[in-house]
């Protein structure tokens, strides 16, 4: 799998260097420092796109768990955490457990915990809306890592509006249509939806080989 990815992440780059008449860069310089550059420019762009929409809008569609799914999404596209199934509903279940946590401790109401302070209801909130999110995305086979933050982030309070998930969402979904462009103009298959559904795919195949 290791292997795998690391051809997949070379395969990305070069795609999009050769998409832009720049691979002579891939002769140049070293692979770790042709990957490293891609994951400064394609990550910052990824979250610049997002950021920009949210400025433009004045809506809170950046919030930080994003930055981390960017990563997963560029690093290791192929993988099922990175899919767009998982992303979507990894998140939406971290904030619907953040909000639920929310209403079940009385703090809906409150100002986050990051002007207030930390208290016991607080605490209570944290541990059941990230202990639920690990549970149900195992249960429902979706695991995306970043979901956690945004349990955290909902049930400390940053984002305690109901009416900001379907804005959250669309910051999700924004991120993952970016992911899906810049991958698959570098020929790497990207699901649509599920990396399982997609995983008998003869391009995937291709690239695993």
């Amino acid at each position: 799998m290791g292997i795998r990815n690391e051809r997949l992440r070379w395969q990305l780059a070069i795609g999009l260097l050769k998409a832009l008449h720049l691979e002579n860069l891939a002769q140049k310089y070293s692979r770790k420092t042709v990957l490293a550059g891609f994951n400064l420019i394609n990550g910052g762009l990824s979250i610049a796109l997002v950021s920009f929409v949210a400025l433009v809008t004045q809506e809170a569609f950046i919030f930080p768990s994003l930055g981390a799914t960017a990563f997963i999404l560029f690093y290791v596209p192929m993988a099922q955490p990175a899919s767009p199934k998982n992303t979507l509903c990894g998140h939406l279940i971290g904030a619907l457990m953040g909000l639920l946590s929310l209403y079940l401790f009385g703090l809906q109401e409150q100002s986050s915990a990051f002007l207030t302070g930390v208290d016991l209801p607080r605490v209570g909130a944290a541990a059941l809306s990230l202990g639920l999110t690990g549970c149900l995305m195992v249960l429902f086979n979706v695991a995306h890592p970043p979901a956690g933050a945004t349990a955290l982030i909902v049930s400390l309070g940053l984002m305690p509006d109901p009416a900001q998930l379907p804005v959250l969402m669309a910051g999700v979904a924004l991120l993952i249509a970016h992911a899906f462009a810049m991958n698959r103009l570098a020929g790497i298959p990207y699901p649509l939806w599920s990396t399982e559904a997609d995983s008998t795919a003869p391009a995937a195949s291709s690239v695993a080989q």
